[in-house]
């Protein structure tokens, strides 16, 4: 009989290799992000979703989920991107007791000028190591846990 609380050698292989793999994965991405555009990981993602809003503005509470930051992170975290020109906060025209974040000009080209180089980046370091398959099974895979974690998130609520 085993014990449900431990995980079979298989299963702690798979883990060790997901957790070591994406640390190291991330890390090096992030650190060529930063050498050719003195933006981190965490930058590139908030230019990367206020670019994709309408008016390239999102309220902070939305982009907060959309990143999977704890508010006061991005609040900090836009704070530091604020005083580099790329993000302004603005109150919300709906709710003047929110506020937004809102992609500047400058933080719009910063994204352009990063992303050439950033999207090679992921090519040369997970793509071009996967197969259709491979990118079906890993796509599959990890939106299956995201939507199970994101349900069990909105429940506890």
């Amino acid at each position: 009989m085993s014990d449900e609380r431990s995980l079979s050698p298989a299963e702690l292989a798979a883990w060790r290799a997901v957790v070591e793999s994406s640390q190291r994965l991330l890390t090096r991405i992030e650190d060529e992000l930063r050498a050719a555009s003195g933006l981190s990981l965490a930058d590139y993602h908030v230019l990367v979703r206020l670019s994709e809003a309408p008016d390239r503005r999102l309220r902070m509470g939305d982009l907060a989920a959309k990143l999977i930051f704890a508010p006061s992170r991005l609040t900090y975290h836009i704070g530091t991107m604020e005083k580099r020109g790329l993000v302004a906060r603005q109150p919300c025209p709906a709710d003047r007791r929110g506020s937004e974040a809102v992609l500047t000009d400058a933080g719009l080209a910063a994204l352009r000028a990063a992303a050439p180089e950033h999207l090679l980046s992921v090519r040369r370091h997970l793509v071009d190591d996967l197969d259709e398959a491979d990118l079906a099974a890993l796509t599959r895979i990890f939106t299956r846990i995201d939507e199970r974690l994101t349900a069990a998130r909105a429940e506890s609520r």
